[in-house]
């Protein structure tokens, strides 16, 4: 009989590059275990110490408004309440059942703060770690780019619209604006890509419209906001806490693209 040949076609070369790339060699790390350690090792420094600077430096502040927020009330009830006793106890009663629970200052809220503060790094971390899997090799410097540019869209971008609020603080709509937020994060992120990853001039014009987009829409505000705490202490929340949020970025980029160069790169480049 006459030799046939394979039904079956044989891989391409560059498939079998690419599988190769992921699945990586036996015994080894493949591409997603890498990523997602690296993702959990940099989430992990990077929230730890955002736990640490926030209790520092934020924290407190957060405290000062709360008295302030307290106060505030306290004097509207007093003009308010001229009612007999009964019924201020009952409105009492019914103002503190409806609050919104809060951890109770001291090692409570350090330990609340500080699993939140892990959990987003280790969540902005996959995101990064994902981005550089898909880039390609990125090491420490090139993840301190990295981490400017979701310090950028995260943080920076919204907060011009919409700056940090402290307890206290009138505002729009909650929906309002967390849509308005989520939409400046995507287009500033969009824009940031085509700027830094597309060498051609129309893309990065493009970059450039894109953050402009959601500033030229404008932020969701009321007409007439007010707040409890003064306005020292709000400007100095807002700086504090765009520096707390920056460093966090700085530290995550940087060991996100450590631990990226160490576990991955080597085979995914090959």
């Amino acid at each position: 009989m006459p030799r046939t040949t394979r039904g079956t076609a044989s891989r391409s070369p560059a498939t079998s590059s690419a599988v190769g790339r992921i699945v990586g060699a036996p015994g080894a790390m493949n591409l997603f275990q890498r990523t997602f350690f690296a993702a959990i090792l940099a989430g992990l420094i990077a929230g730890l110490f955002l736990a640490v600077v926030q209790g520092l430096t934020v924290v407190p502040l957060i405290i000062q408004a709360e008295e302030f927020e307290q106060a505030a009330e306290q004097s509207k009830a007093q003009a308010a309440g001229q009612g007999a006793a009964q019924s201020q106890q009952h409105a009492a009663h019914a103002h503190a059942s409806d609050q919104a629970w809060a951890p109770e200052d001291g090692m409570e809220r350090t330990l609340y703060t500080m699993l939140f503060d892990v959990l987003a790094g280790v969540g902005f971390g996959l995101l990064l770690a994902g981005g550089y899997a898909l880039r390609g090799s990125v090491d420490l410097k090139q993840g301190l780019l990295w981490g400017v540019c979701g310090f950028i869209a995260f943080s920076l971008s919204p907060a011009l619209g919409l700056p940090p609020e402290l307890p206290g603080t009138e505002s729009a709509g909650l929906a309002a604006r967390q849509t308005w937020w989520l939409a400046t994060v995507v287009l500033t992120g969009a824009g940031l890509a085509l700027i830094a990853l597309v060498p051609r001039w129309v893309a990065k014009l493009a970059g450039l419209l894109l953050l402009a987009v959601p500033h030229v829409i404008g932020a969701p505000h009321l007409a007439e906001a007010g707040a409890a705490a003064p306005a020292e202490l709000q400007r100095q929340f807002i700086v504090t806490t765009l520096a707390a949020n920056a460093l966090f970025w700085l530290v995550l980029g940087a060991a996100s693209g450590y631990f990226f160069k160490r576990f991955g790169p080597a085979d995914v480049g090959a």
